[in-house]
């Protein structure tokens, strides 16, 4: 935990994770604050890597991505140079929004998007399976979705 973050910036990263289109302006007037203080603090909180980036979050469904999985992968091979090899492959497959190494059972978790079934079966047989040192993958298919949230838990954090 990063001891130099105060409570307005708290505040300030709350709104940002909210709604990321917010403009310095409207953060100063609801944060009542002068708005040449709310930009130095977010361009140093840039600086300083607490905001990667800001994004747009698109709505999947709508733009045809019904299915997600969680396939949990088991390297055929140990090694750090196969880690290194399945991981720099990893990343190139678009299909895939986060991986994972794990503790315990399984060498890496990752969270798919595809559009039905069909799409992530050939996903899976035409690139997954293709990648460097695979051995065993599993498929975990989401059925409904509860919860789906970017936005960390800042006030459990940095509570005083």
């Amino acid at each position: 935990m990063n001891s130099n973050i105060g409570a307005q910036d708290v505040k300030i990263l709350k709104l940002l994770q909210t709604d990321a289109s917010l403009t310095t302006q409207e953060i100063s007037e609801r944060l009542n604050m002068s708005q040449s203080p709310c930009w130095r603090k977010i361009n140093k909180m840039e600086q300083d890597s607490l905001i990667e980036k800001r994004v747009a979050i698109l709505n999947r469904e709508k733009l045809g991505m019904d299915v997600v999985v969680f396939s949990t992968i088991n390297l055929s091979t140990q090694g750090r140079e196969y880690l290194e090899d399945f991981e720099a492959e990893v990343k190139l497959l678009p299909e895939v929004l986060e991986c994972y190494t794990m503790a315990g059972s399984w060498d890496y978790m990752l969270k798919i998007v595809a559009k039905n079934i069909r799409h992530y079966e050939i996903f899976v047989r035409e690139k997954l399976t293709t990648l460097p040192h695979i051995g065993e993958v599993h498929s975990h298919i989401a059925v409904t979705e509860i919860k789906n949230s970017t936005e960390l838990p800042l006030s459990t954090q940095f509570s005083r």
